[in-house]
């Protein structure tokens, strides 16, 4: 062996990265079994909720209805994983920071949760029944009865909700990479025009093809990515602080 302590402490890496992978799953399957209990009470207010009230819903197959319950199940896994996993994920690279870097970026956990949850709140009751209200009146003045199957009809709510949440970790996301000297608020700023056009762009997909909805998604979406230029350049100014107090301190 050319160097045995270089390979074994890959080897230690490796287990680390498995052990932690293994803590991720863990909690994914209790929480899988926790979202089986409480998916008929959402399921209950999702379809009493205003946008499906008026709605006839309908199967297509065997397993649709078991189906469906797997996967509000799933949902509600994947909540209470996302800060266990970000927490891993941090604890995984948290060797590489100093303390004060270490405790910094500890106490994003917490944050990615809040801000996922936000998102889902302003996709769910501002986003999706735009949407819907869109498709609908598409389908009316076509002549078109409604007959929406139910895996169709939360596959469409899925589909417009969690890309709307994961867009609001943005900020989150920002402020991490920043922690760990991957980005800076002066590359934020050189990319700022591209970002509006991903941003935008981003905001007239998952919307109804009218100016309206596009202008109420996009404005939020450039506010996060403003907010998060803001929160990086605190970051990036308490680093500078932190590097010039060891400089002093070495000198």
């Amino acid at each position: 062996m050319d160097n045995p302590e270089k390979q074994m402490s890959l080897i230690e890496h490796i287990g680390e990265l498995r052990r932690r992978l293994i803590m991720i799953i863990a909690v994914l399957f209790i929480g899988m079994i926790l979202g089986l209990f409480v998916a008929q009470p959402i399921y209950q207010y999702l379809v009493a909720a205003e946008t499906a009230r008026n709605l006839v819903f309908h199967v297509f197959s065997f397993w649709d209805g078991i189906g469906l319950y797997m996967k509000i199940a799933m949902v509600v896994a994947l909540l209470l994983a996302l800060p266990v996993t970000v927490y891993q994920i941090w604890a995984f690279v948290s060797p590489g920071l100093l303390d004060k870097e270490r405790r910094a970026a500890l106490r994003y956990v917490p944050f990615v949760f809040m801000m996922f949850l936000l998102g889902v709140l302003f996709a769910y009751y501002v986003v999706f029944p735009m949407a819907l209200t869109f498709t609908s009146n598409v389908t009316r003045n076509m002549g078109l009865a409604e007959t929406y199957g139910v895996v169709q009809y939360f596959t469409f709510m899925s589909n417009i909700v969690f890309p709307v949440a994961a867009l609001f970790e943005l900020p989150i996301l920002i402020m991490f990479l920043t922690t760990l000297r991957i980005l800076n608020p002066t590359v934020l700023r050189k990319w700022r025009k591209i970002a509006y056009l991903v941003l935008v762009f981003i905001a007239i997909v998952i919307t109804p093809p009218d100016f309206i909805s596009d202008i109420l998604v996009a404005i939020p979406l450039l506010f996060l990515y403003e907010l998060s230029v803001i929160l990086s350049g605190v970051v990036h100014r308490k680093q500078q602080r932190l590097d010039a107090t060891r400089l002093e301190q070495e000198l």
